[in-house]
């Protein structure tokens, strides 16, 4: 042990207890107390007083006082006398001898101090630096580029925004990092007003071991760095066309990494499906073809180039021009209820997978097209709608507009089997609190999508909010995934919630665009029939999938069209806390209407015995039910206070 050496085990034990009780509660004495072991650890003199601790560093008068105070309730346990207070004399002494040990120690030869060998800077993979450099060397020796055209060209290199900060709260973006590269002289900037950027010497240098760490550049070190830069250049190795598609082509992290803990089993198709896409996304020529103009050594005005490929697809028809679409029909007592039906076939090659994302869905309030406009960038060119359900979605977009509808379906869109809700988890909480949460579930599962994605983003919220919040934030997590079957991903950023549903779109693509699709005629569907069609399909054909087309899809899911007495009953219900949606499904069975509730507590009596039948009126009732779906004593009453006569 450190005691048995030390001159003052008591002391050292002592202090020692102390730190450790620091460190496991994590206080601010920990360090001080630290600083306090190690002097008095490394001190070869014996101390027969904790006041004459305070020569020493890290001893102060609260820690000596302490000590006294267990000094002296040890030689009272112990039956030892207590030592006296030392006087100024003998501390005098301590502190001679302290200088006189340092002194000696002094005049010892130090060992000879290893030199230190700097590394050549070389930058982090798909970061800031990196990019701006992987831009710059496609320049040629007397080729600058300025701010706009410089961004463009490096973005496709990094993993973060240029333009965007990675979160709300935060000011700084990918192209501050341009500052490390001047500081370090890797960059070279010239004009005023507008400054354009080129690669010093040292720059090419960088760029070159950059490019021998991925195995582009053919062929060892050596050379001059003029002959390096014009190896790079002249697109030696790797030219400057397909450099985006070269870089790191085994990177996993194409918005599918860190899956959540929880795997929903009727998911395991969508999770490995995803989980295979190893190759990372890049700018599709048809759909992200830019060709950007360089400057040579000109005063020509800022470089001009066309994004009218990159502009997303908006659609100015909202959900509701089709709320009256399908009617609310009969209801369906069994299967032979059920209406029969010829399904409208959709041949591969007729359609093409589409992403559509609610024009709600965010950034900032002063940047509201970043979502839409960074999906451009990686190829998936968005249809902008107003979404009743849902923040994305998918759909199968006919070719020969017109057509779909000619065979009994309205619109030239169907709605695929995946849908998104994405939530940062300040928006996570805030659903929580209001009951917005546990109402979107419900919603979902009343859509009829069977692929449900939950997006849960992070944000720097407050310490003490996240705290007190934490505990409901992974039980709501976790129910997402245990209790209602959803595919959950967790994602930092929203650059990462970006790649992640681009590599979503993809994987779709290769799933749908390759096998026909069979859709339900719009005819045919009820907002009665269509939860009990569907579940009955799904079971007589599970290899094939139904689908319906967009038009029909807003007219079901939205709220004013779906919502029966019954679904403003169970509502009404999981308004009062701790009432779930399970616990109200319950409770509506036995009563079917808001007023058979209200009359079944006012035939308890409004008297002092009727008011105790009240208050376990609903337990007693639902007293056979376990698990999620029971009802204790406490909700009971707090039932009878809002529906009944107390």
């Amino acid at each position: 042990m450190a005691g048995d050496t030390c001159p003052n085990p008591l002391f050292l034990g002592w202090v020692k207890e102390w730190w450790d009780t620091a460190r496991e509660h994590n206080t601010k004495g920990a360090p001080t107390y630290k600083k306090a072991y190690n002097s008095l650890k490394a001190c070869s003199l014996t101390f027969q007083h904790p006041s004459e601790l305070q020569v020493l560093n890290g001893f102060g008068p609260k820690i000596t006082q302490r000590l006294t105070d267990r000094l002296k309730h040890y030689c009272e346990e112990n039956g030892l006398p207590m030592p006296k207070h030392p006087k100024r004399k003998r501390t005098l002494e301590v502190e001679s001898a302290l200088a006189a040990a340092s002194a000696a120690q002094d005049e010892q030869p130090s060992p000879p101090k290893r030199a230190r060998t700097s590394k050549p800077y070389v930058p982090k993979l798909n970061s800031g630096p990196y990019a701006l450099l992987m831009a710059l060397s496609a320049l040629g020796p007397k080729e600058h580029m300025d701010k706009t055209t410089l961004i463009a060209k490096a973005q496709p290199f990094s993993d973060h925004s240029f333009t965007v900060p990675p979160m709300a709260n935060k000011s700084y973006t990918a192209w501050d990092s341009i500052k490390t590269l001047e500081d370090k002289e890797l960059v070279y900037v010239r004009g005023r007003p507008t400054k354009r950027y080129s690669l010093t010497d040292d720059g090419w240098e960088v760029v070159k071991r950059m490019k021998e760490a991925q195995n582009l550049v053919d062929g060892g070190g050596g050379g001059s760095a003029t002959t390096s830069r014009n190896a790079i250049a002249s697109g030696s190795g790797t030219s400057s066309t397909n450099r985006s598609e070269n870089i790191n082509p085994n990177r996993q992290d194409s918005g599918v990494k860190r899956e959540s803990r929880y795997t929903p089993l009727d998911l395991k198709p969508f999770v490995s499906a995803t989980a295979t896409l190893e190759r990372p996304l890049q700018p599709k020529p048809p759909t992200a073809n830019v060709e950007y103009n360089v400057i040579v050594d000109s005063d020509d005005e800022d470089p001009k180039y066309d994004e009218e490929d990159r502009k997303p697809i908006i659609r100015e028809s909202t959900n509701h021009d089709y709320i009256d679409l399908v009617a609310d029909g009969d209801s369906v007592p069994d299967e032979s209820s059920l209406p029969q039906f010829t399904p409208i076939r959709l041949a591969p090659g007729s359609f093409t997978v589409e992403l559509v994302l609610d024009t709600r869905e965010v950034q900032a309030k002063n940047n509201r097209d970043h979502i839409q406009e960074e999906l451009s960038k990686l190829g998936v060119r968005p249809i902008m709608r107003s979404l009743e359900l849902g923040d994305v979605l998918w759909v199968a977009k006919c070719k020969q507009p017109g057509w779909l509808e000619r065979l009994g379906a309205d619109g030239d869109e169907v709605v695929l089997d995946y849908i998104v809700e994405r939530k940062r988890l300040d928006d996570l909480i805030g659903s929580i609190k209001d009951g917005r949460f546990r109402e979107q579930k419900y919603r979902l599962k009343r859509s009829g999508v069977k692929n449900v994605i939950y997006i849960i983003e992070n944000f720097n919220i407050d310490l003490a909010i996240r705290q007190q919040y934490q505990d409901a934030m992974d039980t709501s997590m976790a129910s997402i995934q245990v209790v209602n079957g959803y595919f959950l991903k967790k994602t930092d950023t929203i650059a990462e919630s970006i790649r992640y549903l681009a590599a979503v779109t993809s994987m779709l693509k290769d799933i749908y665009e390759r096998k026909p699709l069979f859709v339900i005629p719009t005819k045919v569907l009820t907002a009665k029939n269509y939860l009990p069609l569907v579940k009955h399909l799904r079971a007589k054909e599970p290899s094939r999938g139904y689908y319906i087309s967009y038009p029909a899809f807003a007219s079901l899911v939205s709220k004013s069209e779906m919502m029966t007495l019954k679904d403003v009953f169970i509502k009404m219900l999981m308004c009062i806390r701790r009432l779930s949606g399970e616990k109200a499904i319950e409770i509506q069975k036995v009563w079917k209407t808001p007023y058979q509730l209200v009359k079944a507590f006012e035939g308890c009596g409004t008297d002092e015995n009727g008011k105790k039948k009240q208050k376990v009126l609903v337990l007693s009732m639902l007293s056979h039910l376990v698990d999620r779906r029971s009802v204790d004593k406490g909700l009971s009453e707090r039932i009878a206070e809002v529906w009944g006569f107390l």
